[in-house]
């Protein structure tokens, strides 16, 4: 399967979300691809908004079942959530679990005045009613299919796609 380039997606992503953004929008990244994607978003845009990331290890609604994740990062929002429009940012939306526990999270920040969500790659196959406001690419995949983002050693972004066992 042949993807575009992460970077052609943030472009567009980038192109899509500058007439929204506003002095008073904070972006927050997903832990670990949202993050990614965050950073070479605010690059692209050229902004200055405060940056937040959220590790939603703890928010799982699968934590019970699966455990906690070995690589977990503490969280870091450094403004006030309280009344703050907030992009928030993912790499790939698939069930749409991650984000619901991204905004339970957020939550317990403040009550923002919005949330917007900005995602690299949809792929379908939504289990809660969660929709992205920006998407870079959306993309239909088997079930048995899963797309990555992955990070090399030099920060270069790319996509793996691979079957489930």
């Amino acid at each position: 399967m042949n993807l575009p380039q992460p970077q052609e997606l943030i472009v567009r992503l980038a192109a899509d979300i500058r007439p929204a953004l506003g002095p008073d929008w904070a972006v927050v990244g997903i832990h670990t691809g949202g993050a990614w994607v965050m950073e070479a978003l605010v690059r692209e845009l050229g902004s200055d908004a405060p940056q937040g990331v959220l590790d939603i290890a703890f928010y799982r609604d699968d934590f019970s079942r699966i455990g906690l994740h070995p690589e977990v990062k503490p969280s870091h929002i450094p403004f006030e959530v309280e009344d703050r429009n907030i992009l928030l940012i993912d790499d790939v939306l698939y069930t749409g679990r991650t984000v619901r526990a991204a905004m339970n999270l957020l939550f317990d920040y403040g009550r923002p005045a919005a949330i917007r969500l900005a995602v690299l790659i949809d792929r379908g196959g939504r289990e809660l009613p969660i929709c992205p406001d920006y998407v870079g690419l959306k993309l239909d995949l088997g079930a048995r299919q899963h797309v990555s983002l992955v990070r090399d050693d030099a920060g270069t972004l790319s996509f793996v796609v691979r079957e489930k066992g």
